[in-house]
């Protein structure tokens, strides 16, 4: 009788101690009495009895989904591969458990789904120029879709947007020609700031003698201080004829005067 006394209380032992389950601060426990939602455990050692009751632990920390790469077409035709990365944590575990099987793997397949949505729906030039316009339309509808699981989702935040090499080349072409726009536009800028610097030299010179002298003297001093430079003076026609013309009267002179001499010897 004691042998047997002994074997009953042993086993209310084990069977109590396997009763006791401990919920983590960062879990809630959703328990089940003959297989009907009971409640939500909260954290610390709590007891489930063995065969009528069970639980379930759920994460409530935020989780990370990594949204795999996916081949999207956008608004204007153009195919991308676009990735993502989703914040989101349970804000009621009670749903998170009995409204979807898997919600890990609902969210993920959402999130693919909503994102190739999303990308189809702007033009290229949107897509990389508003990501994160993009990533919170997304954030929302992923959001509204979850609410029903007790799933909130906090953000959404597009990795990498992977073009074709031969859009990549004409991206990098559009990029040079308004690179090279905006050097011709700055070029023709200067040009007219010189000009106008260049006019009110010629103003200034104008109205003070000497003025075109000086600076002509400075630029053939500046010129002149590199030796293997060759200066050339532009001279009218019409002086060069009146030069020539000086030259024959002095010449004929020279020469009348030798004869003259020769005569009186």
């Amino acid at each position: 009788m004691d042998y047997f006394l002994g074997f009953v209380i042993v086993i209310v032992l084990i069977i109590l101690l396997r009763s006791i389950v401990q919920i983590n601060e960062y879990e809630r426990g959703i328990k089940f009495h003959l297989g009907k939602f009971s409640k939500i455990i909260k954290p610390g050692w709590r007891v489930i009895l063995p065969i009528v009751e069970t639980y379930k632990k759920v994460d409530i920390r935020t989780k990370v989904v990594d949204v795999p790469e996916q081949d999207a077409i956008t608004k204007d035709n153009v195919s991308v591969r676009i990735n993502a990365v989703i914040y989101y944590k349970i804000f009621d575990a009670a749903k998170a458990i009995l409204e979807v099987e898997n919600f890990y793997y609902a969210v993920s397949q959402l999130a693919q789904t909503t994102m190739r949505n999303a990308v189809g729906s702007v033009s290229l030039d949107e897509l990389l120029s508003e990501r994160e316009k993009l990533s919170d339309n997304i954030c929302k509808v992923i959001d509204a879709a979850t609410d029903p699981w007790g799933i909130k989702v906090e953000n959404v935040e597009l990795k990498d947007i992977q073009l074709p090499e031969d859009m990549k080349r004409v991206i990098a072409k559009v990029a040079e020609a308004e690179r090279e726009k905006d050097a011709v536009i700055t070029k023709a800028r200067g040009e007219v700031e010189a000009s106008k610097n260049l006019a009110i030299a010629a103003e200034t010179m104008a109205k003070t003698p000497g003025a075109m002298h000086l600076r002509t003297l400075s630029t053939i001093n500046d010129v002149s201080s590199d030796q293997s430079n060759t200066l050339i003076f532009c001279v009218p026609i019409e002086m060069i004829d009146a030069f020539k013309a000086g030259n024959g009267g002095v010449a004929k002179k020279v020469i009348d005067a030798v004869n003259h001499n020769n005569r009186e010897e």
